[in-house]
């Protein structure tokens, strides 16, 4: 219809399958911070000359070359020890793995789309579909130009994954490229150099079911003790049995508190990271373990008490509920996040605007919340939009990704459902179909408020269009028009209104008949002046 794509059909979110969590580590001491600071910068460059190991071995690893590495760690740390470092560096090396295969793919969308326009005469008009030709010539050169660099680079990068050699920047390539943009990013040489040598620590441990408070390398007691099994070199600075370390300092899990002290008792497996806020100068310890996927509900059960479409912007979330049928009730609502600062700031952001919507979808009764099932991977390079770069950083700065994994994971524990919908003409079918009926003197209906009343009903399997059109002789009651409001499960309601007999006002009942002639108006100009009321006579019955 219209050279419209197929729309996939809405499904039912998987619940999260790990947990997190994460608090201060206070009261330490100076000599706790010292050897917390030794332990990380031990094994640091263990890890980092066991990631160089793997990257050198490629596709050509096995699980011998894993046992050769590990055993080659063991002797300079620990047994746990090195099985943590060997698993981290394969973590690794498989999200870098992932990110050259999105890297080729953005390589590949901008090729074509250059090769496209340059295919078109300058200045060719584009359509819907596809972008047109370049304004000028000195742009066709350009764009022909970079379409050779682009070519490049896809080969280098193919030939890297066939050979299976990636790229990993331990410490992270963000904060070594700031190194050459100390005064923009606020810091000194020190400063920075502090931040980078925390960054390269290494200080997790995986757990263990069936070992004492279910990890044996860093060991958190019910009560809030940290104790650390030191490496083999380190073994000298021990204060407890069996070469630990006793930390001063208690901890306690504000969130999740209660579940991680139930598993921890039952000696279930709990990893352990410790990580160093070189800018606040700050300690923190984070646990984490697996979960069994939630099982997922019908989606005709989530929807029982209707649903909550949620359109996902730059700045805010609009939100709007919807009964079962599909009708929007009450006011619209919008939660705001302010997405500039740093990571940790756009975080706590998007957290806590997910928390005032789950607040007041569980206030509001419902069970179910629709979101798009947004992806602007391949939708945010400078080769599709051209110059419309305001408009690059708009779907950039967007936290979908983020968002998506905090909404699940927070109405999971909340007990809600999320449903992800396709987004195609959500925005432009909202605005169309629900912006200007809904906006009154009192209500301003935004484009967000109106996409997400068809976020909402595409959720619930209904029509994003209020009515079906009208019949098209007249557009009026003489064939009777046709509603899409009933419930999609109510028999006729694509069919013709029935037609009820009488005046148009249905203010007399159907059958009455006119008693009095009419008259002609006296605005009625050359009007026949014989023309008056006449009264029929009353029927006598007796």
């Amino acid at each position: 219809m219209g050279g419209l794509r197929e729309v996939a059909a809405p499904f039912v979110v998987t619940g999260p399958s790990g947990v997190a969590v994460r608090t201060r580590l206070k009261g330490l001491t100076a000599g706790d911070e010292e050897v917390l600071r030794l332990v990380g910068a031990h094994l640091g460059p263990l890890a980092s000359r066991d990631l160089k190991a793997r990257c050198v071995q490629g596709l050509e690893h096995s699980a011998e070359s894993w046992a050769a590495r590990k055993r080659e760690l063991t002797g300079v740390s620990s047994s746990r020890w090195a099985g943590s470092i060997t698993k981290a560096t394969h973590d690794q090396w498989a999200l870098a793995r992932r990110g050259q295969a999105a890297h080729i793919q953005g390589l590949e969308a901008g090729i074509r789309t250059i090769a496209h326009r340059l295919s078109l005469p300058v200045g060719a008009k584009g359509t819907k579909r596809a972008a047109g030709g370049y304004r000028s010539r000195r742009e066709w050169h350009a764009k022909a130009r970079r379409l050779r660099v682009l070519e490049d680079r896809l080969g280098r990068v193919r030939a890297e994954r066939d050979a299976g050699r990636v790229r990993v920047v331990r410490g992270g390539r963000r904060l070594l490229g700031t190194r050459h943009h100390l005064a923009d990013a606020g810091l000194t040489a020190a400063q920075w150099r502090r931040r980078w040598e925390a960054g390269r620590w290494f200080f997790q441990a995986d757990g263990e079911s069936g070992k004492r408070f279910g990890n044996e390398t860093i060991r958190i007691t019910p009560e809030g003790e940290v104790s650390i099994k030191l490496p083999a070199p380190l073994a000298h600075l021990a204060n407890a049995a069996h070469g630990r370390y006793v930390l001063a300092g208690r901890v306690r899990f504000a969130h999740r508190g209660q579940e991680w002290a139930d598993r921890v008792a039952a000696n279930r497996a709990v990893a352990y990271r410790i990580h160093h806020d070189t800018g606040r100068d700050r300690w923190y310890v984070t646990a984490s373990w697996q979960i069994p996927p939630t099982p997922t509900v019908p989606l005709e059960a989530a929807l029982a008490h209707g649903v909550i479409g949620v359109d996902t912007n730059a700045d805010h979330l609009a939100a709007w509920r919807l009964d079962t049928h599909g009708n929007p009730i009450g006011d619209p609502r919008r939660f705001f996040y302010d997405l500039t600062g740093s990571a940790p700031h756009r975080d706590a952001q998007v957290r806590h605007a997910l928390t005032r919507l789950l607040h007041w979808a569980k206030a509001c009764g419902v069970k179910a919340i629709a979101v798009e099932d947004l992806d602007f991977q391949a939708e945010k390079t400078r080769e599709k939009h051209g110059r419309r770069r305001r408009f690059r950083q708009l779907i950039s700065g967007m936290p979908t990704g983020r968002l998506r994994a905090r909404l699940v994971s927070m109405a999971d524990q909340a007990g809600m459902t999320i449903i992800a919908v396709d987004p195609a003409y959500t925005s432009k079918w909202g605005a169309q179909h629900w912006q200007k009926p809904l906006t009154s003197t009192t209500r301003k209906i935004s484009r967000h408020d109106a996409a997400s009343i068809a976020i909402g009903r595409r959720a619930q399997g209904h029509p994003i269009r209020r009515r079906t059109t009208p019949p098209p002789h007249d557009q009026s009651d003489r064939a009777g028009h046709r509603t899409v409001q009933a419930d999609r499960r109510a028999l006729g309601r694509e069919e013709p209104r029935p037609r009820i007999p009488g005046p148009r006002t249905r203010c007399v009942p159907p059958d009455a008949e006119r008693t009095r002639a009419t008259r002609t108006p006296t605005t009625v100009r050359d009007a026949r002046s014989d023309q008056e009321w006449v009264q029929d006579p009353l029927l006598l019955t007796e």
